[in-house]
């Protein structure tokens, strides 16, 4: 079990990073709620992963703190979950929103997400009552400062434009093209870096 990585960040293309940890480059994936508070490529950073291991693939996903990891962990034993919904999940919602959903029995919001259908997002809250009963907004270290650094850095690896990147994101995160392709169209502006489309993507379609 790989648990944590701690490197220098080398490349950042969402939901994607590449950490260099002695000359050894770990390919690792975020939800886009740990994306935004990355540090600009170059710097040290540490990341608590999760190892899935599959008969294709072995994949590495990451998280900015050990409770964010335990959110995801927790997604991951609900019926009906894997790796890449959890992903999706804590992508269009911070943890704090989630969690907040689960006590409200907000079941309509969850049903934005990609992949979540109505009787999907009904057992989610059923099954992630009793789980998340003790857990509060506390548990999570606000990334305000830290996104808004980020986003200003401007620095995302871009391989096209910053829209076509943002779309492939999305895509990559569970959205149809027709949605992702809608949602970037529609807060795309000329000066936005692909993280800050990708970012108000998300929260227009919620």
């Amino acid at each position: 079990m790989i648990g944590r990585i701690r490197g220098e960040l080398v490349e950042k293309q969402p939901p994607e990073v590449l950490v260099d940890v002695g000359g050894v480059g770990y390919e690792i994936n975020l939800p886009m709620s740990c994306f935004y508070a990355l540090p600009e490529c170059g710097q040290q950073v540490t990341l608590f992963t999760h190892f899935v291991v599959r008969e294709d693939a072995q994949l590495l996903f990451g998280f900015n703190t050990k409770n964010e990891r335990a959110l995801f962990r927790e997604l991951l034993k609900a019926n009906g979950v894997g790796p890449k919904l959890g992903l999706g999940i804590l992508s269009g919602m911070s943890a704090e929103q989630f969690i907040r959903c689960v006590h409200q029995g907000d079941a309509s919001t969850l049903v934005k997400l990609p992949g979540v259908g109505k009787k999907t997002a009904e057992r989610l809250v059923l099954e992630m009552k009793d789980r998340l009963k003790d857990w509060g907004p506390d548990l999570f270290t606000p990334h305000t400062d830290a996104a808004a650094l980020s986003l200003a850095g401007g620095d995302t690896l871009v391989h096209g434009s910053a829209q076509d990147d943002a779309v492939a994101a999305l895509e990559s995160l569970g959205y149809k093209n027709n949605q992702a392709v809608k949602a970037v169209k529609a807060v795309a502006q000329e000066t936005m870096t692909s993280e800050e489309i990708i970012k108000q993507a998300l929260r227009a379609m919620l």
